[in-house]
């Protein structure tokens, strides 16, 4: 199943993608007097339940011929997937080529960092450029979402935990992550964990850990490669997390990125985004997901002045 948000009357409301198009649950579940929660992080937590439901909520529909349940979905704005995790938890350099390009050691343990809410964007947001920064970077990665509280969790165990996957691109200021020893500042800007535009359900997606990954700019393929390159696996990641905090429905990780950043290539080689530019991340069975990127305008107008300065 395919789960996603979109906006209708400055709210966003939960859908569900069919081959009939976007079924918009709350509409559907009044209809049919079902109870479902109006929230996606309510749903995840009560997806035993609810998957079953929506299931035969949306044959309902098909069989009764009720289409203006379903939307088409190239008239939606898009939401979040996840419109607001408790916990955003990153794994850094966890794939094996992506580390060799950064001229970084394989890790012994996962690289963890987080980010906070302020930087989710859903697909086909623009995303502001940060002030002051010039090396904004790329990076195709694979979300996990956790569907059930999760603790000292094993890792043959993991996966059971987790509700389902999603396009994410963990979005870093280069010169503001390496300015000191923590990355937090590079990682944080607004709207740099974009993700979407669905979660897929893990039982749709299968293992999280065969799957192509891939990143364009202005359809220029800048990322290709295969979760198999992991160095370590989604079970692990989550099993290892769960040993020292607690995980619960809705919390997502973003479990690192392959080779092919601006970063990876050498210094007089590196290509960083800028204003216009499209970066479309996409991962085998989960769609895909773009945005725009503009500068900000105080930059834009201070370098606008700088012009008028030097030409007078």
């Amino acid at each position: 199943m395919k789960l996603l948000t979109f906006e209708e009357d400055g709210q966003l409301k939960a859908g569900v993608k069919t081959d009939h198009g976007v079924l918009h649950v709350e509409k559907t579940a009044a209809l049919f007097n079902a109870e479902v929660p109006k929230e996606i992080k309510e749903m995840i937590k009560d997806n035993v339940r609810l998957i079953p439901l929506l299931e035969s909520l949306i044959k309902k529909a098909v069989e009764e011929n009720k289409e203006e349940l379903f939307l088409e979905e190239n008239d939606l704005i898009y939401g979040p997937a996840v419109p607001s995790p408790g916990k955003i938890i990153c794994v850094g350099l966890n794939y094996k080529k992506h580390a060799e390009e950064s001229n970084m050691p394989l890790p012994d343990y996962p690289i963890l960092f987080n980010k906070y809410n302020n930087t989710i964007a859903a697909t086909n947001e623009v995303i502001t450029l940060p002030f002051n920064s010039k090396e904004n970077d790329y990076e195709a990665e694979l979300a996990i979402v956790i569907g059930k509280q999760a603790k000292n969790v094993t890792k043959d165990e993991a996966l059971d935990y987790v509700f389902g996957y999603c396009n994410s691109n963990d979005l870093s200021s280069r010169d503001l992550q390496f300015r000191t020893h923590q990355w937090l500042l590079g990682k944080s800007c607004d709207g740099f964990c974009p993700i979407g535009p669905y979660i897929v359900t893990s039982n749709e997606v299968g293992n999280p850990n065969q799957l192509t990954i891939k990143a364009t700019v202005n359809e220029e393929v800048r990322q290709n490669s295969n979760t198999s390159d992991m160095i370590f696996k989604c079970d692990e990641i989550v099993s290892y997390i769960s040993e020292y905090m607690t995980l619960n429905p809705g919390d997502i990780i973003l479990t690192g990125t392959p080779e092919g950043v601006a970063f990876g290539y050498p210094e007089n080689q590196r290509v960083y985004l800028k204003d216009g530019d499209q970066v479309t991340i996409e991962i085998e069975k989960l769609g895909k997901l773009t945005n725009i990127f503009k500068e900000d305008s105080q930059k834009i107008n201070e370098s606008a002045l700088d012009g008028n300065l030097i030409n007078n």
